[in-house]
């Protein structure tokens, strides 16, 4: 049996849903111990002995609980005392020997009164909440499934018996669970918001509707959304009293804070306040979708467009064409700034072409939470309400960006000016990537910022700061972090100027200058005044030349190969990765150029040429920075060596990029030599057999990793299999759907959906 309880007997106090569904799903996993129960009601013994749940039982815990090496107490919150001092009357000799535990959903009040009890909380008692149950009531409801992906908290004082806990611990866990920890207060204070509230508001809502005069017809024609929220007004009105008087202060707090969001709703809908009423609607629905991808581990893009998600594994057949005409995402750099600088502009501001990627959907989030409406997206298209510089509100808790440093490092200037504190936070991968090179520019200005060991995330920013201009050098290449700067000069006294070592994408001066805020550039030099204002308009995103790399390098390694692009973003600081694939002999024109809202725009065409391996130009490294996964695959099938120097950035992006893609390309038999800036990649080009092998990749959950040795599978001799590729989602949504369309043959392995 999993998770194996080695109890030799179990008693239930309380044989109701709770208790009937443990000993249910303690049956249905094989549970070799006996199960005996107790419970003032008769007729529950007897239905849980015939229903096969329970061994024996009865009406007397004097004569149940000698011989138990396990209790649970089932029973309702205000009975726990009565129940408790049976217990200390019954086993005052045994009380170090039995694990006593409970399912009871206010802790800070069984503590007290076991506290009360026992003079202190036994080392043997640990105190846990399934967070689980259903508006039936009674063992006849009893469900072997109602633990099962659930979570259970366990709130264990601090000198807890360890060997208790691991038994409580494998208690729930063989039930489906998973079990979870926190202290007593966290754990009040969160269930009186998640669990407690709605069912006060669901009980209040059908009491007032069922005493009006029109209560039949309210009733008969309800829709399911009525329906839905007050299906649990239908749970015991017992329990719940009893839950409300232990929880009181817990849960009048939460009332509280429910009131006053009520009362600035009630304003806005009295006074046809559209705007606020749309920043709370809006922030509401997708926040619910934000918990949901915490529910149910996914991604909250995952949640948001109903996409498959899990353990995703690449599975691609060797060999393919490269053909068709197809116009890939919109630009991420661009959604990222075209939402926050919609968001503190003045009036309306229309977006088309966004990326509907992991990322920024957790930037649109971020805003959401900061008081700013937004509708969409929808197909690309969103609609910012902006609130204007100073109009941004503090959100009640951390803003979570997801994987994305862009969003980290740009938030950080934007909020350093800001009038409220605030904590920036990411994934795992995230909060381990450095962010002192923003932290300690942001700081000479006046900022101030706490950040974790080693400078890394989360960011606690500390408003109110009075913040100055200042002249930077940046010691190394990064849009990032000169942007970071300039969003912070807007809000800092004097000029904020920033020098770079090389040329790094402007799309934050061009968007500044088309929102209305003046920023001037002399040679390496850019700079703005703080105190300005933007002013809303339209802005139309282009396709992500990030994203079009992977099918450029496609074209340009398959033989026969003819792919063209579609309205690809062209910023002279972005084109790197064209002038290198030029430089390597691709066939490779532009047409259709234009220019949209500041940014030049191109269609694409690349055709077959053989490449050959160069010496990559020192000023194009920072204008391919992201680009080079997918270089490495271009220089894997160019005749001779690709040397590159001057890319350390590489080495501190979602994963260490030169090493990940060195173990790729050693596992497909790619001839190379590593370096700490770069590596020298040995080519071979013949067009009538593979270039090398296949193998199994893992991608570190590094989205451009996997679709670089996606695209290597045109050339490569065996199939290969790409782990970990879930990720791809943050800066390519559909990426599989294209890849199929132009001729490359992907399984997707491992989604859930």
């Amino acid at each position: 049996m999993p998770n194996r309880v080695s109890e030799s007997r179990l008693l239930i106090v309380g044989l109701g849903l709770i208790g009937g569904s443990l000993a249910a799903a303690l049956r249905e996993v094989g549970f070799d111990g006996k199960i005996a129960a107790c419970d003032p009601d008769a007729s529950e013994i007897e239905r849980g002995i015939d229903m096969g749940l329970i061994d024996s039982g009865g009406t007397a815990l004097s004569q149940q609980a000698p011989g138990a090496s396990m209790i649970v107490l089932a029973v309702p919150v205000l009975a726990m005392e009565s129940v408790m001092r049976e217990l200390a009357d019954v086993l005052p000799e045994d009380m170090a020997h039995v694990v006593i535990t409970d399912v009871g959903s206010t802790k800070a009040t069984i503590r007290d009164c076991a506290r009360r009890v026992f003079g202190r909380v036994p080392p043997t008692l640990v105190l846990g909440h399934p967070i689980a149950g259903s508006e039936k009531s009674g063992v006849a409801a009893a469900n072997p499934k109602l633990y099962v992906n659930h979570k259970v908290i366990l709130t264990p004082e601090p000198d807890v018996d360890p060997d208790a806990l691991t038994r409580v611990r494998a208690l729930w866990q063989a039930t489906g669970a998973e079990v979870l920890e926190m202290d007593v207060a966290q754990h009040d204070h969160v269930l009186a918001r998640t669990s407690h509230l709605p069912h006060l508001l669901a009980f209040s809502l059908v009491d007032t509707l069922a005493r009006q005069d029109q209560r039949l017809d309210i009733f008969r024609y309800a829709a399911g959304g009525f329906r839905d929220f007050t299906r649990i007004a239908g749970s015991d009105p017992v329990m719940w009293r009893d839950i409300f008087i232990a929880n009181r202060d817990a849960v009048l707090a939460s009332l509280d804070d429910f009131e006053a969001g009520l009362s600035k709703l009630r304003a806005a809908v009295e006074a046809g306040n559209s705007d606020a009423m749309l920043a709370t609607f809006d922030r509401a629905s997708h926040a619910r979708h934000y918990f949901e991808s915490l529910l149910n581990d996914t991604s909250y893009q995952a949640e948001y467009l109903m996409q498959p998600q899990g353990q995703v594994t690449y599975r691609v057949r060797p060999g393919g064409q490269a053909q068709g005409r197809l116009r890939v995402p919109g630009d991420k750099s661009i959604s990222h700034r075209s939402i926050m600088l919609g968001a503190l502009a003045e009036g309306v501001s229309e977006v088309k072409g966004f990326l509907e990627g992991e990322d920024s959907l957790a930037t649109l989030q971020a805003f959401r939470e900061m008081g700013v409406a937004i509708e969409g997206p929808h197909q690309g298209r969103v609609t910012i309400h902006g609130v204007g510089m100073h109009g941004l509100k503090a959100p009640s808790g951390p803003l979570y960006v997801g994987n994305s440093g862009t969003a980290m490092r740009l938030f950080a200037g934007l909020l350093a000016g800001q009038a409220f504190d605030s904590e920036l936070t990411g994934d795992a991968s995230l909060n381990k990537r450095p962010m002192g090179r923003v932290a300690d520019p942001l700081r000479l200005m006046g900022a101030v910022i706490d950040t974790a060991e080693g400078g890394r995330p989360p960011l606690n920013i500390h408003g109110g700061a009075a913040l100055k201009g200042i002249d930077y050098d940046l010691p190394m290449a990064s849009a990032q972090v000169k942007s970071c700067l300039l969003f912070a000069g807007m809000y800092a006294e004097g000029e904020t100027r920033v020098r770079e070592p090389a040329p790094t994408r402007d799309h934050t001066e061009r968007m500044l200058n088309g929102f209305g805020y003046p920023v001037q550039r002399d040679g390496d030099t850019c700079w703005l005044a703080g105190g300005g204002k933007l002013t809303a308009g339209p802005i139309d995103v282009p396709s992500d030349i990030s994203s079009a790399t992977f099918f450029l390098v496609a074209a340009a390694i398959t033989p026969g190969a003819d792919i063209t692009l579609e309205h690809v973003g062209i910023n002279p600081t972005r084109i790197g990765v064209i002038n290198i694939l030029t430089l390597m002999g691709a066939d490779l024109t532009l047409s259709s150029q234009a220019e949209v809202g500041g940014e030049p725009v191109a269609d694409i065409r690349i055709r077959y040429a053989p490449l050959k391996g160069i010496d990559i130009p020192a000023d194009q490294v920072p204008l391919a920075i992201d680009e080079f996964p997918a270089l490495f695959i271009a220089a894997a099938n160019a005749e001779g060596t690709t040397r590159l120097r001057g890319a350390e950035e590489l080495r501190v992006k979602e994963s260490d990029r030169i090493q990940a893609m060195a173990d790729g390309l050693a596992i497909l038999g790619v001839e190379h030599t590593v370096v700490e800036d770069g590596i020298d990649i040995v080519g071979n080009n013949r067009e009538n057999v593979p270039s090398y092998g296949g193998g199994r990749i893992d991608s570190l959950g590094d989205h451009r990793i996997a679709m670089a040795f996606t695209v290597a599978a045109l050339r490569a001799g065996n199939e290969i299999v790409i782990d970990d590729c879930a990720n791809v989602g943050t800066s390519f949504p559909n990426f599989v759907e294209l890849a199929t369309r132009i001729g490359l043959g992907v399984k997707v392995e491992g989604e859930n959906g």
